[in-house]
C-alpha cells in the first residue's frame, strides 16, 4: 500500500497562576508541566545559534531486538522522556522505564514490567510518558519519596522508586495494581494505558485507549483515580452517564447510556495545580461512524470535562461533537495559560480539535473566551441514525484547516490528476463539516486523522502564541449494510484489503470503510501544504502564519524533496529563544522553526520516525533537545529505538 495513504487512514484509529515557571530548566511531565504549554524559559539554544545544533549523544533502548525478528514495525515510540531529580527518564513503546544520565545518555537503572518474551498478542504498543509524585513528607533518602507512575498495555499501573527504578513494594501488591476490563474482550480488542496519568494532589487519574469501531456494546471508557500511595481506587468517572439521575442523561434516548461503550480519554489530561482541576478531552461514544443504536447528543463524550481531581466531582463541561458520527475525538491535552481580555487577566484553558478548530475557555468557570455559535449542519443521515441540527462552531479563532470539500476543490499534480480525483469525489458524497457518512460513501474533511491530533500544541505564556502542527487531508467512510458475510462479521480486528479498511460495527446495521480521498498516483485530491505548522496569537484569535511542514521525498512512488508538507504525527515544543522545535512529519526530519514568521533554521535527519513531542533541558551548563526516534506502527515510518540529545558545541555555547 502506497505509504501516504497508510498514514492518514492509521492516523483515523489514531503567568500569573503559575503556569509558566519561567526559572524552570527541566521538564518534569509531558507537557513540561501538567499545564500543557510544553514551554521552556531556556534561550541557550536561540535563533541566533539554532543552525549550529549538533548531536551530543544517542542511546539505543534496544526494543527492537526485544520484539524479535519480523516484529520491528509493529511498535510506536511516542515517549517524551522527562528530567526528574538529575535523570532522564524514558518510556519504551512497550514500557519499560529506563533512567539515562541526562548529560551523557548513559544508563543508569532500567524497570521491565513486561513478561519474557514479549507476547505476540500486544497490539501496537506505545508508551507516551510517565508521570511522578513527590512525598514532601519523607525523609530525604526514603524509598519511593519521589515514585514514578505510568501504566502499561496490559492494563496494569505501577509506582517505581525514581532514583533507583524499584518497585514501591506499598503500592497495590508490590507496585502494581492489575485491572480488568468491565466486558469481556472480544478477538483483538484491547484497553490500555498508553498516556501518562494527571496527579492531583496525592491522586493519580488515568484514561484509558481502547480499539475503535469493533462493536456497538464496547468496554466503558471510565476514568480512574488510585491513591499514589496505596494504588486503592479513589474514584472513577464514566463519560457515559451510566446514572438516570445525572443531568445529562436525557442526551442519551431510550437504554442507550446501558448499553454503548468508550468515549473514553486515551489522550493526556492537563492539571490546574493550584485550583485541584483536571481537564479530560473525552472522544466518541461506540462506534465511530454510525450512532443508531445511541441516539442523542451523548454528552459527556466529545467534551472537555473539568472534575475535581481529589474526588473526581463534576465542574463543568463543554461538548464539541453532538452526537459523533465521524471519529472527531478530542485528540489533544488541554493546554492552561492565562490570557488578557478586556484589561483583565482570564485563566484560560485552551483545546485544540480534529477538525482544525481552536476552542478557548475561562477554565475556572467554562465560559468561552470567544463567542461560540451553534451553526446548522447537513442533514441525510443512513436510515436508523440520529442527528444534531447543529453544531458549535467558535468565532475566533478561525479554522486551522480546511473544513468540507466539493468537486470544484480537486487538487492534482496535472490536468489530468486533477480531474480524475474530480470525479473520484463526484462519485462520493461532498460537502461542508458534517456531512453524515453515507452508504454512498462520504467524504470527511478533515478525515478521521485531523485537523489536530495526539500530538496537540505548544504554547509561549509571554508571547500567548500557539504552535501546533495539523493535516490537510480527506478521508472516506462509507457505510455497508451487514450482510451474512463470514469473512466481516468474524473479523472484529477488521479486514484491509489493499487502500480500503473495513471495520465492522458489530451490533449495528453497517460496517464503515475508511480510505484515503488520493488520486492515482496516491497522494491527496485536496490543495497541499498537507501537514502544516501554524502560529496562533491567543489573545487576538488570528492566525499569525502558516507554513509546510515536511517533505514528500519518503512518500512518493519516486522520491522527491517537495516542501509540499507530510504527514505527521507528534508535536511541537516552544522555547524562550524564540523556536518551536518539532520532528512528527513522515521525512524522518527533526526541524527547528522560528517562531516569529514559521521558518525553517535548522533540520537534522533522523535515524527514524520522529513520531514523537521533544522536549528540553539544562544540564551542567548546557542545553540539549531531545527527541524519541523510533517510528510509528500504524503510520509505517522508519523503525528504530533511539534516544537522540541535541546540544550547541561546547566552545559556542
Amino acid at each position: 500500500m502506497n505509504n501516504f495513504r497508510v498514514w492518514i487512514l492509521a492516523g483515523g484509529l489514531l503567568s500569573l497562576s503559575g503556569v509558566a515557571q519561567a526559572e524552570d530548566a527541566g521538564w518534569a511531565y509531558f507537557g513540561a508541566t501538567q499545564t500543557g504549554t510544553r514551554y521552556s524559559a531556556l534561550k541557550q539554544i536561540n535563533r541566533a545559534n539554532v543552525a549550529e545544533l549538533e548531536v551530543a549523544w544517542t542511546y539505543r533502548t534496544g526494543e527492537l531486538e526485544r520484539l524479535g525478528k519480523g516484529r520491528e514495525g509493529e511498535q510506536s515510540f511516542e515517549d517524551t522522556p522527562t528530567l526528574l531529580d538529575g535523570l532522564l527518564i524514558v518510556c519504551t513503546p512497550t514500557a519499560r522505564i529506563i533512567a539515562l544520565d541526562p548529560a551523557t545518555g548513559v544508563e543508569r537503572w532500567a524497570f521491565d514490567p513486561n513478561p519474557t518474551p514479549l507476547p505476540k498478542s500486544v497490539n501496537f504498543p506505545k508508551c507516551r510518558g510517565v508521570s511522578n509524585w513527590l512525598d514532601e513528607t519523607a525523609r530525604p533518602d526514603a524509598p519511593c519519596r519521589r515514585r514514578i507512575l505510568f501504566g502499561t498495555w496490559a492494563f496494569r499501573i505501577y509506582a517505581i522508586d525514581a532514583r533507583t527504578g524499584r518497585r514501591c513494594t506499598d503500592f497495590g501488591r508490590n507496585g502494581e495494581v492489575i485491572l480488568s476490563p468491565d466486558k469481556v474482550l472480544i478477538k483483538n480488542e484491547f484497553v490500555s494505558f498508553p498516556s501518562p496519568p494527571a496527579i492531583v494532589g496525592d491522586v493519580a487519574i488515568f484514561g484509558s485507549m481502547i480499539f475503535d469501531n469493533l462493536r456497538a456494546d464496547a468496554p466503558s471508557g471510565k476514568v480512574r483515580a488510585f491513591d499514589v500511595r496505596s494504588g486503592a481506587l479513589r474514584w472513577e468517572f464514566d463519560p457515559i452517564p451510566r446514572d438516570p439521575a445525572d443531568p445529562v442523561s436525557g442526551d442519551w434516548q431510550g437504554d442507550s447510556a446501558r448499553t454503548t461503550g468508550h468515549a473514553n480519554v486515551w489522550s493526556i489530561m492537563a492539571v490546574d495545580e493550584q485550583r485541584g482541576l483536571v481537564y479530560l478531552p473525552t472522544t466518541s461514544p461506540s462506534p465511530d461512524f454510525y450512532g443508531g443504536k445511541r441516539h442523542g447528543n451523548n454528552r459527556y463524550a466529545n467534551s472537555l470535562v473539568a472534575l475535581r481531581g481529589g474526588t473526581g466531582e463534576l465542574v463543568w463541561h463543554y461538548q464539541f461533537v453532538h452526537h459523533d458520527i465521524w471519529d472527531y475525538d478530542l485528540p489533544a491535552q488541554p493546554i492552561l495559560v492565562d490570557l488578557r481580555k478586556d484589561g483583565r487577566v482570564v485563566p484560560a484553558v485552551v483545546q485544540l480539535t480534529k477538525q482544525g478548530f481552536v476552542f478557548i475557555f475561562d477554565r475556572v468557570t467554562g465560559e468561552p473566551f470567544f463567542p461560540i455559535e451553534e451553526r446548522a449542519v447537513p442533514g441525510g443521515a443512513a436510515p436508523g441514525e440520529w442527528l444534531s441540527p447543529t453544531q458549535p462552531f467558535p468565532t475566533a479563532p478561525p479554522p486551522l484547516t480546511a473544513q468540507g470539500l466539493t468537486p470544484d476543490g480537486a487538487w492534482g499534480f496535472t490536468f489530468i490528476d486533477r480531474n480524475l480525483c474530480r470525479k473520484r469525489i463526484e462519485e462520493l458524497v461532498s460537502g461542508p463539516l458534517y456531512t453524515p457518512p453515507s452508504e454512498q460513501g462520504t467524504i470527511l474533511m478533515p478525515g478521521f486523522a485531523g485537523g489536530a491530533n495526539w500530538g496537540g500544541g505548544a504554547v509561549d505564556p509571554v508571547r500567548k502564541v500557539l504552535i501546533v502542527n495539523t493535516l490537510h487531508v480527506a478521508g472516506i467512510a462509507k457505510l455497508v449494510k451487514r450482510t451474512p458475510d463470514p469473512v466481516l462479521n468474524n473479523a472484529p480486528d477488521g479486514v484491509n484489503a489493499g487502500t480500503v479498511i473495513t471495520f465492522p460495527q458489530l451490533g449495528t446495521p453497517y460496517a464503515v470503510e475508511n480510505w484515503l480521498l488520493a488520486s492515482p498516483l496516491g497522494v491527496p485530491c485536496t490543495a497541499p501544504p498537507w501537514g502544516r505548522l501554524s502560529a496562533v496569537d491567543l489573545e487576538r484569535g488570528t492566525i499569525l502564519w502558516q507554513v509546510a511542514l515536511g517533505t514528500l521525498e519518503k512518500l512518493l512512488p519516486v522520491p522527491l524533496p517537495l516542501e509540499m508538507g507530510a504527514p505527521n504525527a507528534g508535536g511541537a515544543i516552544v522555547s524562550a529563544g524564540g523556536l518551536a522545535f518539532i520532528a512528527a512529519s513522515a521525512d524522518d526530519r527533526f526541524r527547528a522553526f522560528d517562531v516569529n514568521d514559521g521558518s525553517v533554521l535548522w533540520q537534522a535527519k533522523l535515524p527514524a520516525g520522529g513520531q514523537a513531542v521533544p522536549m528540553t533541558y539544562e544540564v551542567g551548563g548546557r542545553q540539549f533537545v531531545v527527541i524519541a526516534a523510533g517510528g510509528h506502527a500504524l503510520y509505517r515510518t522508519t523503525p528504530g529505538d533511539y534516544v537522540i540529545a541535541y546540544a550547541l558545541p561546547r566552545e559556542t555555547k
